[in-house]
């Protein structure tokens, strides 16, 4: 992976299992920004930064929402002792169009110089304006492969139809140009009721770029939150309950617990 702004081409990839089948799959597309280039000429030509354009990135929509995206993530690198072999870090985001984003998940990339992964902090939003992160990493932040399964309590509630009792299981891959996440959820009785993926392609940044992946999939984030919106009025069509959102946990940040191999 080449450590220059890219755009992330993806297939996203929802299938419930039960207690009844539910699928689907579209495409998407994201940005991927090195934080250590966010200001620099090489992001700003191309994209807007902290101000409105057609696509645009706000440092306020992440981390502690006070537009300060790179102190932020140093700083919770370091709260777990992970900051001294983090070289770049990286962040995968949808782009605010004209002015509208809602993240579902962001990822922030952790490298070492060899560009490695050894940390990824996944940022989840809900439709209440809510927001939980769970950093996966070794214990003692080696390199994250792409069979480690990395386990973490699910604390935040985010689908008014699946309940927040569980855990997730994460995986990444990082090879080149390629780009893939998987996360998948078991219920409170270790059952797998939710697989999810997004996979696809890096390409690099520049406004011709922009342009061609703005009109390929148009209104990118007004589509993510209305397929939200489509696939519950599915869910209640085929008689799954609605759980009333609970209180959330105070906690902003949770760490994972446990490393397994595929």
């Amino acid at each position: 992976m080449e450590i220059v702004p890219q755009i992330y081409t993806a297939k996203v990839m929802h299938k419930r299992l039960f207690p009844k089948v539910n699928g689907f799959v579209y495409k998407i597309y994201y940005l991927v920004l090195p934080l250590s280039k966010l200001h620099k000429n090489i992001t700003t030509k191309n994209l807007a930064i902290n101000k409105f354009g057609l696509l645009s990135f706000f440092e306020k929509d992440h981390g502690g929402r006070d537009g300060k995206c790179e102190n932020w993530i140093r700083n919770t690198l370091k709260q777990h002792s992970l900051n001294e072999i983090v070289d770049e870090i990286v962040l995968v985001s949808m782009p605010r169009v004209m002015g509208y984003v809602f993240n579902p998940v962001s990822f922030w990339l952790c490298l070492d110089d060899k560009q490695n992964i050894r940390a990824v902090l996944c940022e989840v939003n809900n439709t209440f304006d809510e927001t939980h992160s769970y950093l996966c990493t070794h214990e003692k932040g080696e390199i994250i492969k792409e069979d480690d399964i990395i386990e973490a309590i699910k604390l935040f509630h985010v689908s008014p139809f699946l309940k927040r009792e569980g855990k997730y299981q994460f995986r990444f891959s990082l090879k080149e140009n390629k780009l893939g996440i998987w996360i998948d959820f078991y219920n409170e009785e270790g059952k797998k009721q939710l697989i999810t993926s997004l996979i696809g392609n890096l390409e690099p940044m520049t406004k011709s770029s922009l342009r061609k992946t703005f009109f390929k999939h148009p209104l990118v984030t007004l589509k993510t939150i209305f397929l939200i919106h489509w696939q519950a009025i599915k869910l209640i069509s085929k008689g799954i309950k609605y759980i009333s959102k609970p209180k959330q946990i105070k906690e902003k940040l949770s760490k994972n617990k446990n490393i397994n191999k595929i």
